[in-house]
């Protein structure tokens, strides 16, 4: 059976992605540092240990670069499902042969995580040049309404289809 993982540090979309496996009726597993509060997103009726149909656990890690994202791949079976912002937890989970989505609706496939992962790199060693020679701009952009819409509604449509394959 799919497991819904969602990699829960900084998520802007936990709650979104909780109310996904409720309605798909996935299990789900949140995970994060000890410096979040993962319980405040399990809802009071929800069930908590397994059985088939939706429950929903935690996986609270100490704080520490990628511990969550660790934590989450030992969990990893084939035809899983990871929520992240993070390319590297992405095609690690691909790796393993899960999913891997985006908090913006972005599914990440093993065509083209090298690529991203490779844009990642130069942006970063860019930021790190800039650095040294000017005041850093800009970031990531605003996470919007759309950006929600957009995530709830690929989320959706992907646990759909594993369920059909199921």
């Amino acid at each position: 059976m799919t497991t819904l993982f969602i990699d829960a540090d900084a998520c802007p979309v936990t709650r979104d992605a909780l109310d996904c496996a409720r309605k798909a009726r996935i299990p789900c597993v949140i995970a994060g540092d000890s410096g979040h509060n993962l319980i405040k997103h399990v809802r009071a009726s929800d069930p908590t240990d397994p059985r088939d149909g939706f429950w929903v656990s935690t996986i609270c890690v100490q704080q520490g670069q990628d511990s969550a994202d660790f934590a989450i791949v030992c969990e990893l079976e084939p035809g899983d499902v990871v929520v992240t912002q993070d390319m590297g937890l992405a095609a690690m989970a691909l790796g393993r042969g899960a999913q891997a989505i985006g908090v913006r609706g972005e599914v990440y496939d093993k065509y083209t995580i090298d690529a991203l992962l490779l844009v990642r790199h130069a942006e970063k060693e860019a930021r790190r040049n800039q650095r040294r020679h000017s005041t850093p701009k800009g970031g990531p952009r605003s996470f919007t309404d759309a950006d929600r819409r957009r995530f709830r509604a690929r989320l959706a449509e992907l646990l759909g289809e594993l369920q059909a394959k199921s």
